[in-house]
């Protein structure tokens, strides 16, 4: 089975998400971070690290619980 692929289009923020303004993630890129400082921006970074990692394993327990289901179905 071939890895998926994404297309990925140059998009700003406020178009990937206009759809949905309640979404978490359209209320953090839109947040002012002119006042934090340099260690709360290094936090902040590190804590949205963690984040798009557990989303990756998220994604690739997907599709690999995915491609079981289907090896199952072909027998």
């Amino acid at each position: 089975m071939r890895p998926a692929t994404v297309n990925v289009m140059r998009m700003e923020p406020d178009d990937l998400f206009a759809k949905r303004p309640d979404d978490p993630v359209t209320q953090l890129i839109r947040q002012d971070i002119d006042h934090l400082s340099v260690d709360e921006l290094e936090a902040r970074i590190s804590a949205l690290q963690g984040e798009i990692e557990r989303c990756r394993t998220k994604i690739k327990n997907a599709l690999n619980h995915r491609a079981t289901a289907e090896s199952l179905f072909k027998r």
